[in-house]
């Protein structure tokens, strides 16, 4: 009689016959968590500083209006108060907006750094894995031509 061919048998015969290693996936997934902690610690740090940053900047405009909205004798002060608030938030705005800026500059330098590592050590894993497997292949070809 006719029997069926057990495909189940034959797929796991032909994956067999094929080295794989799992190490390579394992290793890639470490580099990959490794990475994303490293970009994660640099978006934190952006955070933290850009809030020191701007709680600064909102204490100081707090102190600042404070001035303004004291009472004064002559209401020509007023009008200096408000001057002199006015010219003191756009120093502010310039000093915070420049600090704003460096944070954003060591973001980026501390990210292109991160890549250009991950892009080298990708590429020496690669190169590594890829000629493992070739031997591997290599010598799995040189065992089948050996039993026939």
């Amino acid at each position: 009689m006719t029997k069926t061919p057990d495909m189940t048998k034959m797929v796991q015969d032909m994956m067999a016959s094929f080295p794989t290693d799992n190490s390579a996936f394992q290793n890639a997934f470490k580099s990959q968590a490794a990475m994303a902690e490293k970009l994660s610690k640099v978006a934190f740090e952006a955070a933290e500083k850009s809030t020191e940053i701007s709680s600064k900047w909102t204490k100081d405009a707090i102190a600042k209006a404070t001035n303004v909205t004291a009472a004064k004798a002559d209401p020509a002060e007023y009008s200096k108060a408000a001057s002199d608030f006015a010219s003191a938030a756009a120093e502010m705005a310039s000093d915070n907006m420049a600090a704003f800026a460096e944070v954003a500059k060591k973001v980026q330098m501390e990210t292109v750094e991160l890549m250009l590592a991950a892009g080298k050590d990708m590429t020496e894993e690669t190169t590594a894995a890829v000629q493992k497997a070739t031997s591997d292949v290599q010598s799995a070809a040189k065992k089948a031509t050996a039993s026939k």
